[in-house]
């Protein structure tokens, strides 16, 4: 029976291991867009089960990570600019009435929260954390939207926060830059005074940059060799 627990712990874990690496790769911008996943490559690199590995791939297809075809397999999104475009004009639409609503109505907790985010972020920038620079930089609207009280808008807007996180992991060479501490310091700024215009201004500034650097190297072509970028696993 302990035999048959400790099994059980250790292909938790393994699972956890792999979906961690894959997922750390995805943010850090290593895996090209279109590359495919295959079972065999990364559990020989893992040195786990194909299950696990279809396992692991199942999860990050669910969460949006990845793109999974029925008798294919696993691919990592590749996108198109005009589906890019897409997606930043619902932000865009959805984050400018999230600020229309908290601006100059901001609770004292709620400026401590977004002032701690900001600070975390300046924080990950200093270690050059590439995956919490772009965990925390994603995070920081879903929070406004949560501070804002709106449940099944802070639901939506995780979904598209989500895509574009993966979107400037493919595509945007300046990865530390998305970690936009500074910029998302002068919107709580101008959230605090309750000047909505240059809350406005700032929000649509900040993903019309994010927007126009994803977009700048889309149309490239890039390799992923699984086996090499597993290798250490």
């Amino acid at each position: 029976m302990a035999s048959r627990k400790d099994t059980s712990s250790n292909e938790i874990s393994a699972d956890e291991r792999v979906y961690a690496a894959i997922a750390s790769a995805l943010l850090q911008g290593k895996l090209a867009p279109g590359a495919q996943l295959v079972e065999r490559e990364l559990a020989a690199a893992f040195g786990c089960t194909r299950g696990a590995i279809r396992k692991v791939l199942a999860r990050l297809g669910a969460e949006g990570k990845l793109t999974l075809e029925a008798n294919r397999g696993a691919f990592v999104p590749s996108p198109t600019p005009a589906g890019i475009r897409e997606v930043y004009r619902a932000r865009q639409v959805v984050e400018a009435g999230i600020v229309a609503s908290l601006c100059g109505a901001l609770s004292a907790r709620a400026k401590r929260a977004l002032r701690a985010h900001v600070k975390a972020e300046q924080r990950a920038v200093k270690a050059a954390s590439v995956a919490e620079c772009v965990r925390l930089a994603g995070h920081f609207h879903v929070l406004l939207a949560e501070l804002a009280g709106t449940p099944e808008v802070a639901a939506f807007l995780a979904k598209l926060v989500a895509k574009t996180e993966l979107y400037k992991a493919l595509f945007d060479p300046s990865k530390l830059s998305n970690c936009s501490s500074d910029e998302h310091g002068q919107l709580v700024d101008a959230l605090e005074s309750g000047d909505l215009d240059a809350a406005l201004t700032a929000m649509r500034t900040h993903l019309d940059e994010l927007e126009a650097r994803v977009l700048a190297q889309a149309s490239e072509t890039r390799t992923s060799d699984l086996a090499t970028l597993f290798a250490p696993a």
